[in-house]
């Protein structure tokens, strides 16, 4: 279905952005209206008996063409916020920026967003630019073909109605997904300078998707991907969670780093990944690696956990530092820790629901080896030790020789009361110097006349 169309669409790709979209009507593209969620279709639905246009636009019709399965679904309408608003009872206005409606029907939730237009600077109809170009507000309203137009890139922006179960095409965006690729709508380096995440996008889309990124659009990207510094750190946590948290990470991660992005969120961690024994690159991406595994298999990953392991290289950097000022060693893991989160949380806004539990994963790094006397039931019982067990392994996954301290940790786990006592024993023996000493015994003291000994 979707090669016939492709070759439906590409008759006229020539002329489709100067007369309008390409139009598909039902039977000719692989949609079925039974693929849109109940929540969306009901919104659409909605907004049309109150003489709105509305339609499903961007990544969901995208991700339907492509044969996945979107767990989001975006409706985009000439309703304004405020209308979209009054007319759903469970809904709110989001964003400063960039307003957009949340709408909640039932357990799922519905984005709304107003059809965008151009702007040209003029501030006095809803848009705020930055002498460098950059949008800091963006809420000048329009009409569905500008809307088109001001989308990221071609891919999305289809927008499907599924009342009649017509598609839209209006960048010939369906051309660009036959050949798997990338295309930015518009001068590549001035929609980057309007906003710079979009270079972020790139980077997921590309990693998600599997596709190259258009060799025009990619071409801006080194030069300008400084421009990040200037986005709020809070927006920048939101997006590392898109990124790297969407079951896609490696990928995400190799085409960050070919385009200079990485180092724009991590600076502190990108030029420790190139050192001579590779183990920082190999640890960061078996991260990775077990990241999408978990989420393939529907388990649960904890932002603490991730951002752990990709701000480790920096740890131990640190840690090495505090070590070679003399600082106590049962002080330097807390220290590297602080140093680390300081200098990371003005890239990106951590909040202190995970740098909390990151800090915790380090320090037991370097408790976990000690387990003599009733050190290792103690440790078994902390909160954090299951998350810094599993970053043990990781280490140990990468390469990292840790005198087999994962396996013990993981035997232990499963041993009965007299089997620990025994392991615990077996460890307090093998320690150099720590045979016990024989106390040698004190004469006994003559008692003084008069005093019962």
């Amino acid at each position: 279905m979707l090669n016939k169309l492709i070759k439906i669409f590409t008759r006229n790709k020539k002329t489709a952005l100067a007369a309008g979209p390409h139009v598909l009507k039902s039977g000719e593209h692989p949609i079925k209206p039974r693929e849109i969620s109940n929540g969306a279709s009901r919104v659409v639905d909605i907004l049309c008996e109150n003489k709105f246009q509305a339609y499903l636009v961007g990544g969901c019709v995208r991700d339907i063409i492509l044969g996945k399965h979107p767990k989001d679904f975006d409706v985009a309408t000439n309703a304004t916020p405020e209308q979209v608003k009054d007319l759903f009872r469970r809904s709110r206005i989001v964003g400063r920026r960039f307003q957009i409606v949340h709408v909640h029907m039932g357990r799922e939730m519905v984005e709304v967003t107003t059809f965008r237009a151009g702007h040209d600077g003029n501030s006095h109809r809803g848009a705020v630019q930055s002498a460098q170009g950059m949008l800091l507000r963006d809420n000048v309203f329009g009409d569905i073909n500008e809307d088109a137009l001001r989308r990221d890139f071609t891919i999305n922006a289809l927008y499907y109605h599924p009342g009649d179960n017509t598609l839209y095409d209006f960048a010939n965006g369906l051309e660009d997904i036959r050949q798997r690729q990338l295309r930015i709508i518009g001068d590549p380096g001035t929609r980057f300078r309007e906003d710079p995440v979009r270079m972020l996008r790139a980077a997921r889309f590309a990693g998600k998707l599997g596709f190259d990124i258009e060799p025009a659009t990619a071409a801006p990207i080194n030069t300008l991907a400084h421009l990040l510094k200037e986005i709020p750190a809070a927006r920048l946590f939101d997006e590392f969670l898109k990124l790297f948290l969407s079951g896609h990470a490696l990928s995400t991660f190799h085409a960050m780093r070919d385009l200079d992005l990485f180092k724009q969120l991590f600076p502190s961690v990108d030029p420790l990944l190139d050192g001579d024994d590779g183990f920082n690159l190999r640890f960061v991406e078996q991260a990775l690696i077990n990241t999408d595994q978990r989420i393939r298999d529907g388990k649960r990953v904890t932002p603490a956990f991730l951002l752990a392991a990709l701000l480790w290289p920096h740890v131990v950097q640190a840690q090495a530092f505090y070590l070679k000022k003399g600082e106590p060693a049962s002080m330097v893991m807390q220290k590297a820790g602080g140093h680390v989160v300081a200098q990371q949380i003005d890239r990106i806004a951590i909040p202190r629901r995970f740098s909390q539990p990151m800090r915790e994963i380090w320090e037991l790094q370097q408790r976990l080896p000690n387990r003599q006397g009733r050190k290792a039931e103690h440790l078994i019982s902390l909160p954090r030790f299951r998350a810094a067990y599993d970053f043990v392994l990781l280490r140990e996954q990468a390469g990292e020789d840790l005198d087999d301290l994962g396996r013990w940790w993981t035997r232990y786990q499963e041993a009965s009361e007299g089997e620990r006592s025994s392991m615990v024993k077996a460890v307090e023996s093998a320690k150099p110097g720590s045979a016990p000493k024989r106390r040698r015994r004190r004469p006994r003291r003559k008692a003084p006349e008069g005093i019962q000994s």
